[in-house]
């Protein structure tokens, strides 16, 4: 048993594992992806309601973590991720747990997801400019969000917006509980490199009560943040499924492909390639488990720890990928071998929450300002 997990942490890993290996393979995942809605309800529906794994009141940040390290390794397209950062900025928010909409997505029957990118804008989330300007006793609200991952299979979105001030202003960002079939909404759906799914919205003068606004007004900038670190911390568990997956399916093809009468794993130069792979799966292990232990910490703290959990993410996904690939050849990007799939997802973790360049930038402004 691994000495980080408690006995009962250790059992829910395992039973993930042994679930998503023997009753979840790869072909069932592609014809998912290929097919609509592009994930499976039924899998959905077992990890929320027999497992009750989208309870985030009810479950950990070690347990996330685990859950999330189990989904990167069977290469998991349902959002996860999405549906436990949404339930996280509900709560937090000041959402009663007995809030029906908390209800059904603890129950797997809404999915929500944090909708806060733009066209215009890339990793500063001051930099947010659509507006919400007050109407009559609600709100209205016009402009685009991009990018929203698992858009197309919302309920319901929870929206960044601008209340006061102007893009870049730190004041002034208030967050919003949009339903998807409000009038004014619209989506874009498409698939995207990793094989999963994501929406632009273009919102039109979508009209809202005044219960919608979530938190305090003008105000959501820190809690985005925060809600930031802690999708950077799901996402390196992530990471560390994926890059262990990479790993195992490299090492066992260099023991099948022979070269001169034996099998390529034999060749001291690749056996050193394949320990600096390893490597750079512990590293990325360390810094997942860093950051989730930091969560909790006072935000400099919290942040440093996200920021540096990223920067180490994007190497190591960029450093195995990459030597994945090249080790297998030209089949290593292939749609017929599943390298290739957790290779495209790896690219996609380098930058979903921003590169290694702006994670080093940042983590140089909080020591400045220390």
């Amino acid at each position: 048993m691994d000495k980080a997990f408690t006995t009962e942490q250790a059992m829910l890993r395992d039973s993930l594992r042994n679930y998503l290996s023997t009753r979840q393979d790869f072909a069932g995942r592609m014809a998912a992806v290929s097919a609509e809605p592009g994930y499976r309800p039924d899998l959905w529906r077992y990890l929320a309601r027999d497992m009750g794994l989208m309870d985030a009141a009810g479950l950990g940040d070690t347990e996330s973590m685990i859950l999330m390290e189990e989904a990167g390794r069977a290469l998991l397209p349902e959002p996860l991720a999405e549906c436990l950062l949404a339930g996280w900025l509900l709560r937090r928010c000041g959402m009663p747990a007995e809030d029906g909409r908390l209800q059904a997505m603890a129950s797997g029957d809404l999915i929500a997801a944090l909708a806060w990118a733009e066209p215009s804008m890339r990793h500063d989330l001051a930099d947010i400019a659509l507006e919400a300007c007050r109407e009559g006793g609600g709100w209205r609200l016009t402009g685009m969000k991009a990018i929203v991952p698992a858009g197309p299979w919302c309920g319901a979105f929870i929206l960044a917006a601008r209340t006061a001030g102007r893009a870049g202003d730190a004041d002034g960002i208030s967050l919003f509980l949009v339903p998807a079939d409000v009038p004014g909404l619209v989506r874009h759906p498409y698939a995207t490199i990793d094989g999963r799914r994501a929406a632009d919205l273009l919102l039109d003068g979508v009209t809202l009560p005044a219960d919608a606004l979530l938190g305090r007004e003008g105000e959501a900038l820190p809690l985005l943040e925060e809600a930031r670190d802690r999708a950077i911390a799901l996402q390196a568990a992530e990471a560390v499924g994926v890059l262990d997956r990479l790993l195992e399916q490299t090492v066992a093809y260099t023991g099948q492909r022979r070269q001169f009468g034996q099998a390529i794993a034999g060749f001291q130069a690749l056996q050193h390639r394949m320990v600096d792979m390893y490597l750079e799966c512990e590293m990325a292990r360390a810094a997942a488990r860093l950051v989730t232990a930091a969560l909790d910490e006072p935000a400099p703290e919290r942040a440093r720890a996200a920021s540096s959990a990223q920067a180490t993410i994007a190497a190591a996904c960029r450093f195995v990928g990459q030597n994945a690939v090249q080790l297998h050849g030209g089949m290593g990007m292939t749609d017929e071998l599943p390298l290739g799939h957790y290779f495209r997802r790896t690219t996609v973790i380098e930058a979903e929450w921003g590169d290694e360049d702006w994670h080093l930038a940042r983590m140089a402004r909080l020591a400045g300002a220390a």
